[in-house]
């Protein structure tokens, strides 16, 4: 009963992180392509550290990173599959630092998969926005939510790495546990206590 309500905490706590997670990831997602749809013009360029990062409003009919744009109701479809998934996937989650991959992935998502369903041209065909420009680094416009999915996949990637499981445990800590024998009483020197036990009983005399 102990070991059932411990892990009911953990994922208790594991779910309350990718909520949050995800909530912030979606807010500042919406909220700068708020400002910047309010005080940009599409196509002007707008410097914040010269060169290195860049604003730039485009609008963008494909997927993260402006990639193949005009098959938006086919990402449409892949991210509502991609939430419906983490929904359903998020109660097997009980480490901490895999709610913060999934929380990620769901706020990103679900902030590109809102402009296209809500934003024009029409529902489910509307195009995302992306205004950060790093030339030096990807060639590609893009926005909060698409760096959302990328740290994610990132951070995927080192906890897969290190082994480190859903539950927070390392697999190498797992087998470890699991091979390790069973402690063996041996009787102590002297000590026939057990030899005298085991022994038959020799019959009464006649």
């Amino acid at each position: 009963m102990a070991d059932s309500a411990g892990a009911k905490k953990v994922s208790s706590t594991a779910l309350v992180v990718l909520a949050v997670v995800a909530a912030c990831a979606y807010g500042l997602d919406q909220f700068s392509k708020y400002l910047v749809v309010t005080h940009l013009t599409p196509g002007e360029t707008v410097p914040v550290l010269g060169p290195v990062l860049q604003l730039l409003l485009v609008r963008n009919a494909g997927a993260a990173f402006s990639l193949a744009s005009g098959m938006t109701w086919i990402f449409t479809i892949i991210a509502s599959a991609v939430i419906v998934f983490i929904i359903w996937f998020a109660s097997r989650i009980r480490s901490k630092a895999w709610a913060v991959v999934f929380g990620l992935l769901l706020g990103g998502v679900l902030g590109n998969l809102t402009d296209r369903l809500f934003r024009e041209p029409s529902f489910g065909l509307g195009h995302v926005v992306d205004f950060i420009s790093t030339p030096w680094l990807v060639p590609a416009i893009y926005n909060l939510a698409d760096s959302c999915i990328v740290a994610a996949m990132g951070l995927f990637l080192i906890l897969t790495l290190r082994g480190i499981g859903l539950d927070g445990t390392r697999a190498s800590k797992k087998s470890t546990d699991a091979e390790q024998p069973a402690d063996v009483v041996e009787p102590a020197a002297g000590d026939d206590t057990v030899t005298n036990a085991a022994a038959p009983i020799p019959p009464a005399e006649r």
